[in-house]
């Protein structure tokens, strides 16, 4: 399976800013790095003639970390992180107006626009305040960040003065804005105190109607790759042979602010299992888009019937636009099914059997289908769980 990074927006890009030819052997020795070691003798030694490097290369080095795995981005921030010391501590400048340049082209791997950020505000205070607000709807969350918290904070002081009309169009324009998870709930939860209805999951696009079905051996985790009835046909209306008995659809629609699908709900706390979630996307116009998911289970996701990717692994945290996939939407119906796969590790941290996804454009605002109903109050998860298909 390919990786995810080549599926990522953006992802497998070309870098813009040239590595000089005295560096390009050491960044190609450092991108090689892998796992358990691989590459890592001649990585280390291509980091010390990088390291001593001038100024004027850093650039060049972010831009090799452009689709660099996270092993060679570290040795690659490393090696910027030993320039920038040693150039500042001889009271020489860092070439602020090329890390500008960097930082205005959105292609570029967002860790290291962020770092040339960083850079530039070290250097120069005045400049990083001034491009600060540039970055409001800037598709990196990584320097989104920073641009919402300042909105917020901006929100709190009219808060403070007793404004509460400012505060409260200053937390919506944050709101707008904000991708980062505790900032959301921060904004969300000052927005309540406020008296406005806050409707998440419309305002970020997560999808709340779904058609579940389960479940499927997932027994030694063979079950990822076992294409079960779903992926072959679908039939909403059909029952299957599962992994308990019988397996049929059911409905479920999720109050929950982030979207979040759980599969417990309809079939119970299940270890070794798999499940599928089906729903479709009524597409105003046909346009590029984005699907993003967080699951901490693993999981393989289909569009118009297309695989469009997955991942074997478990419970290693999920959040919010945790993966980007890239997809046209085609005007009218579009299909979307979901694989959950469950593991058989029966730890309290291990229960989790659910998933999330929205659809939205690159910056991460939400594209609502065309017909979209209204978003469940909580007691609809409850009248779900009372058609609880066959475990």
């Amino acid at each position: 399976m390919k990786p995810l990074s080549s599926l990522l927006l953006g992802a497998t890009l070309a870098a813009s800013v040239a590595v000089r030819a005295e560096f390009k052997a050491d960044v190609a020795a450092i991108r090689q790095v892998g796992a358990e070691g691989k590459g890592n003798t001649q990585a280390a030694t291509a980091w010390q003639h990088l390291a001593k490097a001038d100024a004027k290369a850093i650039p060049g080095i972010l831009a090799a970390m452009d689709d660099a795995n996270d092993l060679a981005a570290n040795y690659l921030r490393s090696a910027v992180d030993a320039i920038v010391d040693r150039e500042l501590a001889a009271k020489r400048a860092l070439p602020q107006a090329d890390l500008e340049k960097f930082i205005a082209d959105k292609k570029h791997n967002p860790r290291a626009r962020r770092l040339a950020y960083e850079l530039i505000a070290r250097v120069s205070p005045a400049t990083g305040e001034k491009l600060l607000p540039t970055f409001v709807n800037d598709p990196s969350v990584e320097l989104r960040r920073d641009a919402v918290q300042r909105l917020i904070g901006a929100a709190e002081k009219a808060l403070a003065a007793q404004d509460k009309a400012a505060a409260t169009k200053g937390f919506a324009d944050a709101l707008t804005y904000a991708r980062d998870e505790a900032q959301i709930k921060k904004i969300a939860g000052e927005l309540r105190k406020l008296g406005q209805e806050v409707d998440l999951p419309r305002h970020f696009g997560f999808l709340t109607h779904w058609k579940l079905i389960g479940s499927f051996d997932n027994a030694k985790l063979a079950g990822f790759d076992t294409a079960y009835p779903p992926e072959k046909e679908l039939n909403l209306a059909a029952e299957y042979d599962g992994k308990l008995g019988r397996a049929r659809w059911v409905e479920v629609a999720t109050a929950n602010d982030y979207g979040m699908v759980d599969f417990n709900r309809p079939f119970g706390d299940l270890k070794g299992v798999a499940g599928y979630a089906f729903t479709e996307f009524n597409a105003a116009t046909a346009r590029s888009a984005e699907l993003r998911l967080g699951c901490k289970n693993g999981w393989k996701i289909w569009f118009n019937g297309r695989l469009v990717f997955g991942r074997d692994e478990y419970h290693r945290g999920a959040r919010i636009d945790q993966y980007r996939m890239p997809v046209e939407l085609k005007p009218g119906r579009n299909t979307i099914l979901v694989k959950v796969c469950q593991n058989e590790e029966v730890k309290d941290w291990t229960k989790e059997w659910e998933f999330q996804l929205r659809v939205c454009d690159a910056s991460g605002t939400a594209i609502l289908a065309k017909d979209r109903l209204p978003t469940p109050k909580a007691a609809t998860n409850a009248k779900a769980d009372s058609k609880k298909g066959s475990k």
